[in-house]
């Protein structure tokens, strides 16, 4: 069953390594990708994947770390956080889920919920 979980991952990647990256722009509402997001010429996928599949990934990187202890992949939500989470005038980052910020946007806007942050870090972990 791991070897299987294992090479699910892996063909995944491959997958998403076969579509190509794509650069980091603004919304088209002119709100900032993130702040690491901005300055970045790649993503772990093109925008448009992620938009439809993110939530998946996230998935898979849970079960992989769950169950094989596997951590600090392409797809672990540290990385999303570190790349996604905007900073505010004073310099201090501001937490992803935040009214306005990146993840809160674009879940308000579908109308889905989060519950990913009720445990894990809104900010980079180096900078709580």
């Amino acid at each position: 069953m791991k070897k299987i979980g294992t090479s699910l991952i892996l063909f995944a990647v491959a997958v998403l390594l076969s579509f190509g990256v794509t650069a980091h722009a603004k919304k088209d509402d002119g709100h900032s990708l993130g702040y690491k997001a901005d300055k970045s010429d790649a993503c772990v996928a093109p925008t448009s994947f992620m938009r439809r599949n993110h939530f998946e990934l996230i998935k898979h990187q849970r079960d992989i770390t769950v169950r094989e202890g596997i951590r600090h992949t392409d797809n672990d939500l540290a990385g999303c956080v570190d790349c996604h989470a905007n900073k505010d005038d004073a310099g201090k980052f501001i937490p992803v889920n935040a009214e306005g910020q990146f993840c809160a946007d674009c879940h308000q806007y579908t109308g889905t919920t989060m519950s990913c942050f009720s445990c894990h870090s809104t900010v980079p972990q180096a900078e709580k």
